[in-house]
């Protein structure tokens, strides 16, 4: 009794964390979406405002040193940073998934040498060779995208390699493999599902690290460039107004936070659930 009781604890609490973790996440995409269609404000909207003027009904973040409303350009800057993040775990979640499950299904010399060459770009942090790549290639935000996007696809392929290496001689693939399933059609059609929840867990994290590094490397002036708005770049030109206009840093310090929180919480519901996925499939 004991311990089906705590076990429905458990279960709640992954439960709460999963759908506290949607509601965030759909709200702060509703609230993006709908504030830049619907907000009266432009982000590039010089003079809709005075210079610095504190939070009130008009302006709810203030304005900025030109008169730029804040809510506007929070509203514009996340809007970037989701795009940037979209795009960087698109590309890195698709060549990961590809590379991680041809290494982990057909495993010996090809899994050494894709886990070999993941160990080594795993070994840096993805926004230090993020900057090493930018200083080659110039800044921008499509930039940003392919550059992180292929940075990001090790640690995909590592997920991915894993789930597949652990399914490949489960009960299920070896019938299908009896009745003269092709390769193909055991690594998409019997295995692929069976991963998604361990694999859609991981692209949440990809989203709460992408948010990170873009945020980081328009802070540094390394990506996205005016007339584009971003997070992090915002975070930049507010430091010179820190104490005569703090809340230009404040609510778009507070927008990033806000990103982070939500995608860590779906992760964490996503993950709690696809481990519980995998222990139903090991009983069974």
């Amino acid at each position: 009794m004991q311990n089906a009781e705590l076990r429905a604890r458990a279960m709640r609490r992954r439960n709460f964390t999963l759908i506290i973790g949607l509601v965030l996440t759909a709200g702060l995409l509703l609230v993006v979406v709908g504030g830049n269609l619907l907000w009266p404000f432009g982000a590039a909207e010089i003079g809709a405002g005075g210079r610095l003027d504190s939070p009130s009904l008009t302006h709810l973040f203030g304005t900025d040193h030109v008169g730029r409303d804040v809510f506007a350009r929070v509203l514009d800057g996340a809007g970037t940073t989701l795009l940037v993040a979209l795009g960087t775990v698109l590309i890195g979640s698709l060549g990961g998934l590809l590379v991680g499950a041809v290494a982990g299904y057909f495993g010996g010399w090809l899994d050494e040498i894709v886990m070999r060459i993941s160990d080594g770009l795993t070994a840096f942090p993805s926004v230090l060779l993020a900057l090493v790549a930018m200083s080659f290639t110039g800044a921008g935000m499509w930039n940003v995208v392919w550059i992180l996007g292929l940075l990001f696809i090790p640690s995909f392929a590592r997920v991915a390699r894993g789930e597949f290496a652990r399914c490949r001689n489960l009960d299920y693939v070896k019938r299908a493999r009896l009745i003269g399933a092709s390769h193909l059609r055991i690594m998409w059609v019997h295995i692929l599902p069976n991963t998604l929840p361990v694999f859609l867990s991981t692209v949440a994290i990809g989203f709460n690290n992408a948010v990170l590094a873009e945020a980081s490397m328009s802070f540094l002036g390394l990506g996205v460039q005016q007339p584009q708005v971003s997070l992090g770049r915002m975070l930049a030109d507010s430091q010179g107004y820190l104490f005569n206009a703090p809340w230009v840093a404040i609510s778009t310090g507070a927008a990033v936070v806000l990103l982070v929180l939500a995608f860590s919480l779906l992760s964490d519901g996503l993950q709690r659930k696809g481990l519980r996925r995998i222990r139903f499939l090991r009983k069974t």
